[in-house]
């Protein structure tokens, strides 16, 4: 008997409690965002070459102005040259990546490095020729932008 009334309460308590769906999205409440709530995208041709997957983690939320995305960039793959106006940091989970700065060597990214980007600094950053990586990338918006995308990376700057 005690059993069953352990497990009524326990049914009643769990039904009062809401689901995530249904907590408000007030700035003052923690708040968590499901893992696959928010669809996978390709990455903008325009913005990268090769085969890259966007995972969104979390946009900026006031008075925040830092957003956050999960990037995976399969072998070869890379972004445009690009700056941030705020700068950038990536957190390498997984594979083996490059980074460059405009004008500096090309240096490798391994799981649990984290890169720090100043801001306005000309940069790319993607996977190996033989190896895919995935990055977590934060970074800040200073007048309504977090990225201001430039041309590619050709293969002969990607190979050097």
């Amino acid at each position: 008997m005690k059993l069953l009334s352990s497990l009524t309460a326990a049914l009643l308590l769990s039904a009062s409690i809401p689901t995530i769906a249904e907590q408000p999205a007030r700035a003052d409440a923690v708040q968590i965002l499901q893992n696959g709530s928010r669809p996978s995208r390709t990455g903008d041709p325009s913005n990268f070459v090769g085969s890259v997957r966007l995972d969104p983690l979390f946009p900026a939320r006031m008075p925040s102005q830092m957003s956050g995305g999960s990037v995976t960039f399969e072998p070869g793959a890379r972004s445009n040259w690009h700056t941030h106006p705020v700068g950038q940091v990536l957190i390498v989970t997984a594979g083996l990546g490059w980074v460059q700065q405009a004008g500096g060597e090309i240096q490798e990214m391994r799981p649990g490095d984290v890169v720090l980007i100043p801001p306005d600094v000309r940069h790319w950053h993607g996977a190996s020729p033989t190896n895919s990586v995935t990055h977590i990338a934060l970074q800040e918006q200073a007048e309504g932008s977090a990225v201001n995308w430039l041309e590619p990376v050709t293969d002969a700057q990607y190979r050097r």
